[in-house]
Formats: C-alpha cells, sequence, structure tokens
C-alpha cells in the first residue's frame, strides 16, 4: 500500500520546479523502465501492481493497486509500473565531434523525438536553451522511449556555448542553401530553432552555414517542416554524406 506523503511526493515531480527540488524524475512502463536501467540508471522508487520486476531492487520494488498507481501516474490509462529515477549530470563537451543545439523547443513530443533521433544518428550531446521544454517531462520522457539514457543533454545559455566551440556551426533555415548540395563535415553543430519562430537573431549570428530542406511539392503552399522531421532530414544528411 502506498501512503499519503508518497503520493503527494511522487505526484510533485510531474512538475518542472519539484523535479529539480529533489533531483528526480518519472518513467512509466515496464518496457520504458527496462530500457532506462539496462543503460545502468538504477530507479530510485517502483511502484507496481504486478507481484516482482526483473532487475529491481528489493529496497525500492513496492507492489501496489491498480487505482493506488492510478494516483501517482501522470498518463491518463496508467501502465503497469511507475518508476522514479536520478537526474544525471553531464557536462558540456566543447570537443564533441557531433552536436545539437535546440533553440526554444516547447512541444514535448518534438523534444523526446528529436532525443531519440540523436541516439539513432549517433549524436554526442544535445545542448537545449534554458527555455526549452524540460526532457524530464513525463510527455518528454514517454516520447524518448528510452533514448533518454543515452544522450548527455544539457540545458545553457547556448550562445556562449557555440561561442566557445571551435567547429563549423550549421543552422535550418528557409532560406539556405539546400542540405543536398552542401559539403556536411563529420564534426559540426547543427541548430534547430523554435517551431514557431526558428533560429533566434541572437543566434543566427552565430551560425557559419545557413542550410535548408528545398521544397519540392508544386503546390508550394506548406509554410515549414515540423522540427523533428526537419531534424531527422539533417542529420540523416549529415551521416550520409560522412560516409561517403
Amino acid at each position: 500500500m502506498i501512503s499519503k506523503s508518497e503520493i503527494k511526493y511522487i505526484t510533485a515531480l510531474h512538475q518542472k520546479k519539484y523535479r529539480q527540488q529533489h533531483q528526480l524524475f518519472i518513467a512509466e512502463g515496464p518496457k520504458l523502465i527496462a530500457d532506462l536501467m539496462a543503460s545502468g540508471w538504477v530507479p530510485a522508487y517502483y511502484f507496481t501492481t504486478e507481484d516482482r520486476a526483473e532487475g529491481v531492487p528489493e529496497s525500492v520494488f513496492q507492489q501496489v493497486s491498480a487505482s493506488e498507481l492510478k494516483k501517482i501516474s501522470a498518463l491518463k490509462t496508467p501502465h503497469t509500473a511507475l518508476a522514479a529515477f536520478r537526474i544525471p549530470k553531464y557536462r558540456v563537451q566543447n570537443d564533441a565531434s557531433l552536436t545539437v543545439v535546440l533553440d526554444s523547443i516547447r512541444d514535448p513530443g518534438n523534444l523526446g523525438t528529436i532525443i531519440r533521433l540523436c541516439d539513432w544518428f549517433g549524436v554526442h550531446q544535445l545542448v537545449c536553451s534554458v527555455d526549452t521544454v524540460d526532457c524530464y517531462n513525463p510527455k518528454v520522457v514517454q516520447a524518448t522511449m528510452g533514448s533518454l539514457a543515452r544522450i548527455p543533454i544539457i540545458y545553457t545559455d547556448v550562445a556562449s556555448f557555440i561561442e566557445t566551440i571551435d567547429l563549423p556551426v550549421y543552422g535550418a533555415f528557409m532560406d539556405g542553401e539546400t542540405v543536398y548540395k552542401s559539403q556536411l563535415p563529420d564534426r559540426a553543430v547543427l541548430v534547430m530553432g523554435n517551431e514557431a519562430n526558428g533560429i533566434s537573431e541572437q543566434l543566427s549570428s552565430l551560425v557559419s552555414h545557413r542550410i535548408s530542406i528545398p521544397q519540392y511539392g508544386a503546390n508550394q503552399e506548406t509554410e515549414s517542416l515540423n522540427v523533428a522531421t526537419a531534424t531527422a532530414i539533417l542529420l540523416s544528411e549529415f551521416r550520409r554524406t560522412t560516409e561517403r
């Protein structure tokens, strides 16, 4: 049976300020939790409606009822397990060979997908502006499908970060050079901008190479690509050109 104080403590982690205060975040679902544990992360709390959970330390295991699990879940339809993990500490790597920088990404689904893309394409770190959605937001955590544990994610002043690195900086713009004609290096920084406004003026001035994804549709009426979709295309091109 879960106590009232535990319910209050775990549900508080739905909010960013309490995640930061306690340095914990929640993950839901046996598969997601198992993926995080497979990457070496150990849960600080583990609640489940099952009577066992492989690999979970007895000291953190707690069996609960479905109604109790629903009280601490951030999902409309809870899974059979919820765990709380420690938030890891990462430092910016100025010598990482491929870095993605996010400028004010606000949608949890977009961020979760971008984290998965960084994992897929072997990005060495993801550097986010401080106003980018929290990567430990429950919706982001679910969308990453375990990739959260495999990509170092750092929130910082991204302009200061770019100013300190000695790598070419590529930025996604509507009026940039088509990426299909660009010579892309294996060591670079790729900047992706806000869903509505793109890359800010401050960061635009720091971009050394403006690239774009050309539009081939006959009507030319689509305003722009979704930022996660654009990130997928650009990262694919970075890897394709360096594989030649």
